[in-house]
């Protein structure tokens, strides 16, 4: 759903990501109701030129299905980088 978002949005072209180097990691799951969870999910593309393209989805899903609702998308423009206390 991230995907066709941000290609829809001009932003990404499937045809250029590299699909072995695309990493998902869930962020964040609350169960909202019986067999309902939103969760948060962190997307980074690896393009085939090496660009990295981030994103972060919000959806909710079910056991029966994985998006039970639209997917909000947030393209990461700026990670800012760690540093110590």
């Amino acid at each position: 759903m991230s995907l066709v978002g941000m290609k829809n949005a001009h932003l990404i072209d499937p045809k250029e990501i590299d699909p072995a180097k695309t990493k998902t990691v869930r962020l964040a799951s609350e169960k909202v109701d019986k067999d309902l969870w939103h969760q948060v999910y962190d997307i980074t593309f690896t393009m085939k030129s090496g660009q990295i393209v981030e994103a972060i989805a919000v959806h909710d899903a079910s056991i029966e299905e994985c998006s039970m609702s639209k997917a909000d998308v947030f393209v990461v423009s700026t990670r800012l980088p760690a540093h110590d206390k």
